[in-house]
């Protein structure tokens, strides 16, 4: 019996892979030395602590509100930018680009500057669009967005909560909000309320905890 749940076992964890490989393909960005020693500095200033990985409890939804695919890539590559609460460059773990397609930019379990106040415990996603606060993402986008959340929360139970960027204030009712540094904070509208609507519709019954759009 042990030898044939050990099989099983070996069985799923092949399977989850395989499906991870089906569906995203990894364009990591620039991750040296250096990254973790701005991640570092951000997450001392900003939460108190080192938080180089995370331990995922929330899924942060966002729109890239310029550019291409290529163009957002490279703008995630650099390690730095100047930025006076912080000179870790913003990133995400995923983009979802116009046609569906999923790039990982980093293991999930990796920290990336993108939400103020839940980095630490959130992954994020970023899609192509929004241009001008156009509420223009995609179809393919959308589900593309339900099918990586669904496997984000299968392989991270820990995963309760997804939310749109522009609904960072009504998030702060989960408990997760950190924020060290007052006042600092950012007015979003992304990724729009008729995408969240959409995510909400078919994800609701998976045990996840979404906000009125």
């Amino acid at each position: 019996m042990k030898k044939f749940l050990i099989i099983c076992a070996a069985v799923l964890m092949m399977n989850s892979s395989a499906f991870a490989e089906e569906l995203f393909i990894d364009k990591f960005i620039s991750w040296t030395d250096h990254r973790d020693e701005l991640i570092d500095e951000y997450t001392l200033k900003h939460y108190g602590m080192i938080c180089r990985e995370i331990t995922p409890q929330a899924v942060v939804v966002h729109w890239t509100a310029f550019g291409t695919l290529e163009s957002v890539w490279r703008y995630f590559y650099a390690e730095e930018m100047p930025d006076d609460e912080g000179r870790l460059n913003v990133a995400s773990q995923f983009i979802v680009d116009r046609d569906g397609t999923i790039w990982r930019l980093m293991p999930e379990n990796k920290f990336a500057r993108h939400a103020i106040g839940y980095n630490h415990c959130a992954i994020g996603i970023e899609n192509v669009g929004g241009y001008k606060g156009r509420e223009d993402l995609t179809e393919a986008q959308l589900e593309a967005n339900v099918r990586l959340i669904k496997y984000l929360h299968e392989k991270y139970p820990t995963i309760k909560y997804v939310f749109g960027h522009y609904q960072q204030g009504k998030a702060r009712a989960s408990g997760l909000f950190i924020e060290n540094i007052p006042g600092y904070y950012a007015i979003k509208t992304d990724p729009g309320k008729k995408f969240m609507s959409g995510l909400r519709e078919q994800l609701e019954e998976d045990g996840l905890t979404f906000y009125d759009p």
